[in-house]
């Protein structure tokens, strides 16, 4: 068996519930149908078995160095993977056929993408950095950069990062102090350090494009004078191939606790160590307007948040599979009131404890999965909205959901993770079974792309406020009309709405109370309860969305449906109670702490 995704859960949350196959109709979309997308999932299957699978283990334990000439040596295997992943030509699935694209609805790309996240995180990260990359400067960059950029990297010939952080600002972009200052031939030279930039320096491929942040003179202070750059290791040459070396260089690697095999990186821009042309500064090539590039830089980071999220999504749910297979396969002790000691040993799966943590990580996982593709749905209905109004409706309702689709995996299918090792005891945090790995690898995404906290003052202190609450509501009147559904259903699909519905309205209530006087300092002290409180409630109703699509349909993968419908309701959903509770009293206990009191 080969442990990846579930590709009956995919069949099931594609055609079944999402019911992709009628993207078909959409002229974007025509030139496909259920035959390609099955494609695009077997060919991605057949990649991972055959070249990412492998050395997941093997790039854990041997991870990246910095060789004494400034390079960096990783195993072998890594490039071989990804060159077959270019020659497959999934990298360019979803972009635009003008730029050698295929036009593959983003629902389906996703999916594909997650199976190689499960299958190796360190080396499909390299892939899922870059189509974003290509993404942002395809929606932002002018013809000339898309040809000479672009195109390279769905070819899988250059590779694609996002330069953000630096040592000294972190998640403070205010505080970056990378500088860039025009030249008369238009170009830019660029001058700073960037820290924590994945798949930074390599030599995977022929060249790696950064995007950069930086400052540019005339701006107001803070983020309104950052601007956003094209910053590529090597300049192209005027063949349109690899040119003289920028002035970009490797200072030092990061090593991690998990997700080794993707080389992590401090850059430094314009030190002198490379200088093009004789002259000081790394050439960058800006990105549209000067002063607007936060706003750029937010289409890739949204999306690298969105991957995250399906990351740690596909991290949880091999580790889940890995934890059934070895709790069906483990003999341990005799069913409660046994009476018989020279009884055989039953499986650990047979215990009702074992089957709770089970139970439990098929809740997070497979909620998880269903809430980062229900996310990349709603890309696809905006890339092909018939007016303007549905398109900024879709794209404010994606705008709210995006801070779940990254925390909610990172929090709860590390949870699944965690069990995963608790199911496998003892051997759990050996070095035999993956399941540590997948542990380590996961811990990663609660931090990447914008920490837990970071996400929680997103969601509260602009995401639901924006377009007054317009957001709010357009998710409230989905939220409504899947439990309407279910309670005309009756039974106990009726009784999952109530709760839905209790549920949906306390967090309703308690965002009017945190911002009832204005006072951010008041309303964002427990943001990250917020979060979670309401990513809890989108995720039970995307459970209850799926019970229904499993209505009158027999056999073991519904009822499973059904049972981890039951437990979200029984065991997660209640947990909202207290989190509100603790919102709606307005807490300061965080925010009137003082730093010399720990």
């Amino acid at each position: 068996m080969t442990h990846a995704l579930s590709r009956r859960d995919l069949d099931f949350l594609l055609y079944e519930w999402l019911d992709v196959e009628s993207l078909t109709a959409r002229e974007r979309f025509a030139d496909h149908s259920r035959e390609t997308f099955d494609g695009v999932l077997d060919l991605t299957a057949d990649l991972a078995d055959k070249y990412f699978i492998p050395h997941n283990r093997l790039a854990d334990a041997s991870e990246p160095t910095m060789r004494p000439d400034g390079t960096v040596e990783m195993i072998p295997d890594v490039q071989r993977a990804l060159a077959a992943y270019a020659e497959s030509g999934l990298i360019a699935g979803p972009f635009d056929h003008e730029v050698g694209g295929m036009q593959l609805p983003t629902t389906l790309a996703r999916a594909s993408m997650a199976w190689l996240q499960a299958a190796n995180a360190g080396t499909s990260s390299y892939a899922l950095l870059t189509a974003a990359n290509a993404a942002l400067l395809a929606e932002y960059g002018t013809p000339q950069q898309i040809d000479t950029f672009v195109r390279p990297m769905l070819e899988g010939r250059w590779f694609g990062t996002m330069c953000l952080s630096e040592p000294q600002a972190g998640s403070s972009l205010a505080d970056i102090t990378t500088r860039a200052e025009r030249r008369p031939d238009g170009t830019y030279r660029v001058v700073g350090s960037k820290m924590w930039i994945s798949g930074g320096d390599h030599e995977l491929s022929e060249n790696i494009v950064h995007l950069v942040l930086a400052k540019t003179p005339g701006g107001k202070p803070g983020v309104h004078s950052i601007s956003l750059f094209i910053v590529p290791k090597y300049l192209p040459g005027d063949d349109g191939g690899r040119g003289e070396r920028n002035d970009v260089t490797l200072t030092g690697l990061n090593h991690k606790m998990g997700n080794r095999g993707t080389v992590n990186t401090a850059l430094a821009l314009g030190d002198g160590t490379h200088r093009p042309g004789g002259e000081a500064g790394a050439v960058g090539y800006l990105v549209g307007e000067e002063h607007r590039g936060l706003s750029y830089m937010f289409h890739m980071m949204n999306e690298a948040r969105i991957g995250v999220g399906f990351l740690a999504t596909a991290l949880g749910y091999v580790g889940y599979l890995k934890a059934v297979d070895y709790a069906a396969g483990r003999t341990q002790g005799r069913p409660i009131g046994a009476k018989d000691p020279a009884a055989p040993p039953v499986p650990i799966i047979a215990h009702p404890d074992v089957r709770r943590m089970l139970l439990a990580q098929k809740a997070y996982v497979e909620g998880g999965l269903a809430l980062g593709l229900y996310c990349a749905k709603l890309v696809d209905d905006l890339d092909t909205a018939a007016d303007a109004e549905t398109a900024a409706d879709l794209e404010l309702l994606l705008d709210v959901l995006t801070p779940i689709a990254k925390s909610w995996p990172s929090q709860w299918c590390l949870k699944a993770n965690d069990l995963a090792i608790q199911v496998h005891g003892g051997y759990g945090y050996t070095r035999d079974y993956d399941v540590e790995q997948h542990y380590r690898d996961n811990r990663l995404n609660p931090i990447h792309e914008g920490t837990h906290g970071v996400q929680g003052l997103d969601l509260l202190g602009r995401k639901v406020i924006m377009r007054g609450g317009r957001g709010l509501s357009l998710l409230g009147a989905r939220i409504s009309a899947t439990a309407d559904a279910a309670r005309g259903r009756g039974g106990t699909a009726s009784a999952f709405a109530d709760g839905l519905d209790d549920a949906w309205r306390r967090v309703v209530e308690v965002t009017g109370t945190l911002w009832a006087d204005g006072d951010p300092a008041t309303a964002l002290a427990n943001s990250s309860v917020y979060l979670e409180a309401f990513g809890h409630v989108v995720v039970a109703w995307l459970w209850l969305d799926q019970y229904l699509a499993c209505e009158d349909r027999s056999g073991d993968f519904y009822d499973g449906k059904r049972m981890a419908t039951r437990y979200f309701f029984a065991h997660e959903l209640p947990q909202t109670g207290p989190w509100t509770a603790l919102l709606a009293s307005l807490d300061d206990t965080t925010a009137v702490m003082e730093p010399n009191w720990f």
